[in-house]
């Protein structure tokens, strides 16, 4: 099976951090995101990954190369401009056959999901694409009041609500693909907002195991506190 992993954005919320490093060649405890990503495809059965590159990709194509460090066969795709999440799907239009299925996942992800469990649960589904998603609470930090005009009716202290959020890890049809504009900057909720209307069936898969989208520097400390942990799980 195959994997598309997204790594041309520029990163900016890492800033500067990403100014001379590309967000996936960031080293969580001296591993790069994308290391630890193509890893982890290879451990469920990924034999050949795909990698959207842009910004600074020489990088990561001199640092992933053919692949063949990490048991997988590489190929790459250049985004020449920024075309989303799902828009350099587009560049790959050939690299499929008729009901293929791929994985298809930000490069800038720290998870142990079991990716064959949710292969699995896309395929008995007979989805077109399944959303990975993660449940998402938001607290607020204040007291929020209850009011009816300039009347107090209730207090409610540091309320929260929860949302079903996607993870950036999809399985997908390749038959999707057909409804990828060319060269045009396409996300992967344009996409499915597409499908839908076509009436055309789409899946959600809760991911359970941990997930951390890497999105600020605080975020590199709490995913080197989980590798360590794992990694001390396997030396016992």
């Amino acid at each position: 099976m195959k994997a598309v992993v997204l790594a041309g954005g520029k990163g900016t919320r890492l800033r500067p951090l990403t100014f001379s490093i590309p967000k996936p060649l960031l080293p969580i405890a001296e591993k790069p995101i994308l290391e630890i990503i193509l890893k982890n495809l290879k451990k469920f059965g990924i034999t050949e990954v795909i990698i959207s590159v842009g910004y600074q990709g020489e990088l990561i194509k001199a640092f992933c190369a053919d692949g063949a460090r990490f048991g997988l066969s590489v190929k790459y795709v250049d985004e020449e401009k920024p075309l989303g999440t799902a828009g350099p799907l587009s560049l790959m239009r050939d690299c499929f056959g008729d009901g293929e299925e791929f994985i298809l996942m930000n490069g800038d992800i720290f998870t142990q999901l079991n990716f064959s469990k949710m292969i699995n649960y896309h395929k008995k589904g007979k989805y077109c694409i399944t959303v990975g998603y993660r449940i998402y609470e938001h607290k607020l930090p204040f007291g929020v009041l209850e009011l009816e005009g300039a009347k107090l009716c209730g207090v409610v202290e540091k309320p929260s609500t929860t949302f079903n959020v996607s993870a950036g890890i999809y399985v997908l049809d390749a038959s999707v693909i057909d409804f990828v504009p060319d060269n045009t900057f396409f996300t992967m909720p344009d996409l499915a907002n597409k499908l839908l209307e076509k009436k055309r069936h789409i899946g959600a898969y809760r991911i359970e195991e941990y997930w951390l989208g890497i999105e600020n520097i605080g975020h590199f400390n709490e995913a080197i506190q989980e590798l360590n942990k794992l990694e001390s799980l396997i030396k016992k």
